[in-house]
């Protein structure tokens, strides 16, 4: 599947139970970041695990067009040569990053302090997603930025000559607006200080203390007050990146809704800012269950363990775990679909501007299909069915996106109908063997056109 190419229509239906391994891709966030400061490094990293799918593969391109060496040695393996802190150098063309709101927002912020100038594109999906949340912190650094009206790709940015440490607070809860600034800061002098009210994934300051740069994050009633010291040499790494949790929610979910299904999901990162789902499914009644936890590259990591739940109810989120689960509230409200009552997700005004409006998404293909949605500017409520009572039969637009295309084959897999996609395209930009892997447990997922 290509997230660039001719609409793939699909559909999935009724299975029977899912059972095996399920051995989902390496974790996304930490594919990005280990590539771009593999690149700001001075010597070759090594990646083992790294997610190729067509997101990830983009960052890799664009490192390479800013004068990194990036090699694929194959079976997920591979080295980055890099060129230090301050030595990225100014891309030939444009700078094209598909549906990759992380890669564009990271990338912006390795490049903004450097003298170089870079014109940014991406997909339709990608083209209507706001970046003034990004430009306006880089702007604080001397960065410019010219683009569509909005704040909109595509968009040019001209890297501060001069830059200077910033302090900044973030507006929202954001991992992406918080590693752009501090991706920023390691070109800048002195110390760039960023503040985040409420914590969200932490995969950008694990990393950069591995490469070797000075950073602390200290709590205080602000918040989450993260300083990072600027224009250190980073040192090449070794990084065995763990599978991704965002995506094993996809055959967890599925094996929670479908009778009789018990599936394994080895080496799942289960980083706190990332496992807020998993914690509200067992809240929820789940059957679901971490064994071999460990520790791999300064990241926790365990095996999880989902089998067929059918009696799981509906709860209230609580909206601070938001931040650590807003990849997943998609598929968490279709297994909500399943429970009885209701389930109320607040705090989550994130979900209207990612690749989709993911609230208007779900809420709109979840009633085509049965299912009664409210929802408000920053929160929704899915009344549950029950398990055995979601009717289905209905076509859902997926949006160019590849999560509410995911979450509405997951629908299918127990609903009383089957509930077909209109293009599982995007799929491939997270999740290239969703199809296989799936079909392996015993799903029914077909391509109809």
């Amino acid at each position: 599947m290509s997230g660039h190419g001719t609409p793939i229509a699909m559909s999935s239906a009724k299975s029977g139970p899912l059972t095996g391994t399920a051995n989902v891709p390496g974790d996304k966030s930490i594919s990005h970041r280990a590539l771009i400061l593999g690149a700001m490094a001075v010597g070759e990293t090594r990646i083992t695990g790294l997610l190729e799918g067509e997101d990830v593969l983009d960052t890799a391109r664009a490192m390479r067009a800013f004068g990194a060496d990036v090699t694929d040695l194959g079976e997920g393996a591979w080295a980055v040569h890099g060129v230090g802190v301050g030595g990225f150098s100014e891309p030939d063309g444009v700078i094209d990053c598909g549906n990759s709101g992380t890669g564009v927002r990271l990338i912006m912020g390795a490049m903004a302090t450097s003298p170089i100038t870079v014109t940014f594109t991406g997909d339709a999906s990608l083209n209507k997603r706001p970046m003034a949340r990004i430009t306006d912190p880089l702007a604080l650094f001397g960065t410019q930025a010219v683009g569509r009206a909005g704040g909109r790709l595509p968009m040019t940015i001209v890297g501060a000559a001069e830059p200077v440490p910033v302090r900044y607070t973030v507006p929202m809860p954001s991992a992406q607006v918080k590693s752009a600034v501090l991706l920023a800061g390691l070109n800048a002098p002195g110390q760039t200080v960023v503040i985040e009210r409420e914590a969200t994934r932490d995969h950008t300051e694990r990393m950069l203390e591995g490469f070797g740069a000075e950073i602390t994050t200290e709590a205080t009633e602000e918040g989450h007050v993260i300083t990072l010291t600027g224009q250190p040499e980073l040192k090449p790494q070794t990084i065995a990146v763990p599978r991704d949790p965002s995506s094993a929610a996809f055959p967890v979910c599925a094996a929670l809704i479908v009778p009789g299904s018990d599936v394994l999901v080895p080496g799942i990162g289960l980083n706190p800012t990332r496992a807020g789902l998993f914690t509200t499914l067992r809240e929820m009644g789940a059957h679901l269950s971490y064994e071999n936890e460990r520790s791999e590259g300064g990241e926790p990591v365990a095996d999880l363990r989902a089998r067929f739940s059918p009696d799981l109810k509906g709860i209230e989120v609580d909206p601070a775990r938001a931040a650590s689960m807003i990849d997943e509230y998609p598929v968490l409200s279709v297994v909500a679909a399943f429970a009885e009552g209701a389930t109320v997700m607040r705090g989550v005004a994130e979900l209207r501007v990612k690749e989709s409006d993911r609230i208007e998404a779900m809420a709109s293909g979840l009633r085509a299909n049965g299912v009664e949605v409210e929802e408000g500017d920053d929160w929704w409520i899915v009344h549950g069915l029950g398990h055995g009572n979601v009717p289905g039969g209905a076509d859902t637009a997926s949006h160019l996106d590849h999560r509410i295309a995911m979450s509405f084959l997951i629908l299918g897999m127990a609903a009383n109908a089957p509930v077909g996609v209109d293009d599982g395209s995007p799929i491939a930009t997270s999740f290239p063997i969703f199809e296989p892997l799936m079909a392996h447990l015993g799903a029914r997922i077909t391509r109809t056109a």
